[in-house]
């Protein structure tokens, strides 16, 4: 064979369609893209549509909710942390923290820290250093004679959304004590403005009296 008659295999080069190039073609005139109308355009996606009627998406019910502020937790049992114990993945003698857990491939990574389950049960005396912890398993490592400390997670950074909500809510809370002081304001004088009347009164009434005597 020699080099001028190297080729592909048959199949291997394919023309690209020529699109627009006469009638006689098969794609002249609109270049398979039918006549006008809204599917002739670039960038359109009508998934879904069934001809107007309400579509399957929206006949079909709703089915349960996602909370968009749930914690989530690296879950460890007392039964995963006494093997581990028992196996050499962590150490008794140092406090456990999430990071040494992490390392000894105890449990995996999480958002919000790791969650000690009261499950299985715990003979050896460790101290724990973890982000969440059920009350069976604080009063389990307490029982076995061990310590443990629960730190809260760090609180996520607040989102424009939030920020936003809270700045109307401080707003509105900012108006509710401005209207309610005025009124306070009135309130305290009208008091004041009524001792007035009533001590005057009381005087006039005491001076009639005395001119009654008199006379």
């Amino acid at each position: 064979m020699r080099l001028n008659e190297l080729k592909d295999r048959q199949g291997a080069r394919k023309a690209r369609k020529r699109v627009g190039r006469g009638m006689g073609s098969g794609t002249g005139k609109t270049s398979g893209r039918g006549h006008k109308g809204q599917k002739s355009r670039s960038g359109v996606s009508l998934l879904g549509f069934e001809g107007g009627q309400m579509p399957l998406y929206r006949r079909l019910p709703k089915r349960g909710f996602k909370n968009p502020f749930s914690k989530d937790y690296a879950e460890l049992t007392l039964g995963d942390l006494e093997n581990a114990v028992a196996k050499g993945k962590v150490n008794s003698k140092k406090p456990i923290t999430e990071d040494a857990l992490r390392d000894g491939g105890v449990v995996k990574k999480s958002r919000d820290g790791v969650r000690l389950l009261a499950t299985g049960e715990l003979k050896a005396k460790l101290s724990i250093e973890v982000t969440g912890a059920t009350k069976g398993a604080i009063a389990a490592v307490e029982k076995a004679g061990g310590s443990i400390t629960v730190t809260p997670p760090t609180p996520r950074v607040e989102g424009k959304g939030r920020a936003r909500h809270r700045k109307f809510k401080e707003g509105a809370d900012d108006k509710g004590k401005k209207k309610a002081k005025p009124e306070a304001d009135g309130q305290a004088e009208n008091k004041a403005k009524e001792k007035a009347d009533s001590g005057k009164k009381a005087k006039e009434d005491g001076a009639s009296e005395n001119g009654q005597e008199e006379s």
